[in-house]
């Protein structure tokens, strides 16, 4: 079986490395907001060119923490691209702000900056932009509305780690940026984790805060705050793969070069990227109108694939109230897309493999 996604052939490459800063978090007996905690988000606020970066629980929490450090209320209104994972929009109900979806461009799956100005309104506050599979969103048109309408930028990078646009890493990109360090990312801990990453050190101020409790000395609370803490092992253990991760990314690029070449059949679309530094393919997204027998058949030979995402936001029980609405550029996406193994782990002989079994479909 080739599996999507190898988390022990994955992680094993760092094992003793891991073993051993394991050991000594075990032997210092000290599991937050320590030495590891510290070190890893310099590191990381350094890979993506930005001050500051606050390691949170994960990366909801980190969308979250971000809209409530900028104290935006009930009945502010936050752009958002209809195409992407719910947690994005969760995070904007659950501070009472009320989310505005925009439609994808079809070739990149990222939000359409030619859609945007005309969703904005005298409540409008914000807007997220997702990095969805791992491709930076074409920012130039953002930056001026946001100049314009004097609005904030929130990135929601929790696919993105190590994107290149116009020079900058994801996570500079923006105001503010969410990372999530979920296992099967780019960069992942080994269990759930996350990260803020800005330039405005009165918003850092603020989300690191808010995380503790709201405190920012002990049993001294300043904001009604939450429990969001990125602990030390995780911390730990995502500075051990964080040099890496350049390297990672490229050989995903060296996947994603030989599937797009070689995968050569009309009942295919092929993802498009604008710029090869502007991905960094943490998903390998294909369209197919028969994408569920292309599934089964891929899983009947010995191939996982997964679907990134069966069920659009505004189409969720969740979000009810949005059903009968249409974002049929989405729809599609959602129809028709599934994801093919891409990671670091996985041989050129399985890459190759893969690439047969569709061209015999």
């Amino acid at each position: 079986m080739i599996k999507f996604l190898d988390l022990e052939k994955t992680n094993n490459r760092f094992r003793s490395e891991m073993d051993s800063r394991i050991k000594e978090i075990l032997d210092a007996g000290w599991y937050l907001l320590g030495k590891w905690n510290d070190t890893f988000t310099k590191n990381f606020a350094d890979f993506c060119g930005v001050k500051h970066a606050v390691g949170v629980a994960n990366g909801l929490d980190a969308i979250n923490l971000i809209i409530r450090g900028y104290g935006f209320k009930a009945g502010d209104e936050i752009i958002v691209p209809a195409n992407t994972y719910i947690a994005t929009i969760l995070a904007i109900s659950e501070n009472g702000c009320t989310p505005v979806l925009v439609e994808p461009d079809i070739n990149t799956y990222n939000i359409d900056p030619e859609k945007i100005e005309e969703k904005i309104t005298e409540r409008t506050k914000a807007i997220i932009v997702v990095h969805l599979y791992g491709q930076a969103v074409q920012m130039q048109k953002i930056w001026e509305l946001a100049k314009k309408y004097n609005l904030k930028i929130i990135e929601d990078a929790a696919q993105a780690h190590g994107a290149i646009y116009n020079g900058k890493r994801a996570g500079n990109l923006g105001d503010a940026a969410a990372f999530s360090f979920y296992p099967g990312k780019n960069l992942g801990a080994l269990g759930d984790a996350g990260a803020v990453t800005t330039n405005d050190s009165e918003l850092y101020q603020r989300v690191k805060t808010i995380a503790n409790y709201g405190s920012d000395r002990k049993y001294h609370n300043i904001y009604k705050g939450i429990n969001s803490r990125l602990d030390e092992i995780q911390a730990a253990l995502l500075d051990v793969k964080l040099p890496y991760l350049d390297a990672d990314n490229a050989r995903r690029r060296e996947i994603a070069t030989y599937y797009r070449k070689h995968i050569s059949t009309p009942k295919i679309i092929l993802p498009k990227t604008y710029d090869e530094k502007a991905h960094i393919w943490h998903v390998f997204a294909v369209r197919c109108e028969n994408r569920d027998e292309l599934c089964k058949y891929l899983n009947d030979n010995g191939v996982q694939t997964l679907i990134h995402y069966p069920t659009p936001p505004h189409k969720q029980i969740a979000y009810s109230e949005w059903n009968s609405q249409s974002f049929p550029i989405t729809e599609e996406i959602h129809r028709t897309i599934m994801s093919l193994p891409i990671s670091p782990a996985i041989t050129d002989e399985e890459v190759k493999t893969v690439t047969d079994f569709i061209i015999n479909f």
